[in-house]
């Protein structure tokens, strides 16, 4: 499956004939078949015509609307999908057993993945991060081992100041950082582990609701008015797999500059200018369709993009049967 994204001004998005069609202003266009789109991502003005957008919710395709810059405003999508006899199971889950089994699990595999993209790092720098390993192989065993949900995300978080500490220490002099900062994020290289949270949460979401879950409903962060809880909880395991890897790629590799961002103007915050959206669109694609070979029980191969649907669909039988067995979180090596 495609996912396109539309960060030129005044492109226009039609369908004709099972094609979505974009035009862009100096008269350039691409085609698409419709049957292989599964989302639609637009940066800032482009325009989508009313029977493109007709389509897209009958075939399933989810509609994304950013800023230039980023900023995730909303989604159209369909409700075709809706399975409600899985989502009351999915609301029953909430603080059970299962629920802290599984939390933990996902958490304790998130910060193992967290310390071998830190390692990665230093294996290419002159920078000691001994101490920064050592405190998250502690934690990702404590995580493992959390007694309550709120045990559990205070490790988490202790861990977090420590590899983001190890990733400050190991970055391009060009993008250097004090932690992690958001909403609005303050740096570059902020700005782009924002952007690609975000991006990565909805490929999420999408996957979510088209089996029929409620994305609002989660087992492990807590509720939060408008926020996708139960995407931030299936997230949890990619953060680092996906974005954090892709981003200190784009910087390590002077893929990116400085250069390539600016100041906010609708919303307060450092935002990518549109060549740096291009470039950060092309990395995030390219590595979100890379294929590796993470998950237990499937022999070949796949992207990380399927990658993901199994996971969902292992969460699912998890949730049905509560049976956390079912439900291996990736553990890169």
């Amino acid at each position: 499956m495609t996912n396109l994204y539309i960060n030129e001004s005044n492109a226009t998005i039609s369908v004709s004939d099972n094609y979505i069609t974009v035009v862009y202003k100096d008269g350039m266009f691409k085609q698409i078949p419709i049957e292989t789109l599964e989302s639609i991502n637009i940066f800032g003005k482009a325009h989508i015509t009313t029977p493109c957008v007709v389509q897209c919710l009958k075939k399933g395709i989810n509609i994304l609307y950013y800023s230039k810059g980023g900023v995730y405003f909303g989604r159209l999508g369909s409700t075709e999908h809706v399975n409600v006899e899985r989502q009351r199971k999915q609301c029953q889950i909430y603080r059970t057993e299962f629920a802290l089994a599984l939390a933990c699990k996902i958490i304790s595999a998130k910060i193992h993945n967290q310390r071998i993209v830190m390692k990665r790092y230093e294996r290419t720098s002159d920078v000691n991060l001994d101490e920064e390993d050592k405190m998250l192989k502690i934690l990702e065993g404590k995580a493992m081992k959390s007694s309550s949900v709120e045990q559990l995300m205070g490790n988490e978080g202790i861990a977090a100041k420590y590899y983001f500490q190890g990733l400050a220490k190991v970055v391009d002099d060009e993008f250097s950082f004090n932690g992690r900062n958001r909403r609005p994020p303050r740096d570059p290289f902020n700005s782009m582990m924002s952007l690609g949270y975000s991006m990565l949460m909805n490929e999420i979401y999408g996957k979510i609701v088209s089996r029929g879950l409620n994305p609002y409903f989660g087992f492990m962060h807590a509720d939060r008015e408008k926020h996708p809880t139960l995407a931030s909880d299936l997230m949890e395991e990619w953060r680092a797999v996906i974005v954090d890897a892709m981003v200190m790629s784009l910087v390590n590799g002077n893929e990116i500059h400085t250069t390539h961002f600016e100041n906010g103007l609708d919303d307060p915050g450092i935002y990518l200018t549109g060549d740096g959206m291009k470039i950060f669109i092309k990395k995030y694609d390219k590595k979100i369709k890379t294929q590796a070979k993470y998950l237990e029980k499937v022999p070949n191969p796949v992207s990380f993009r399927r990658a993901m649907d199994i996971q969902i669909s292992n969460f699912i039988d998890a949730m049905e049967n509560m049976d956390c067995d079912l439900y291996n979180p990736i553990r890169i090596r």
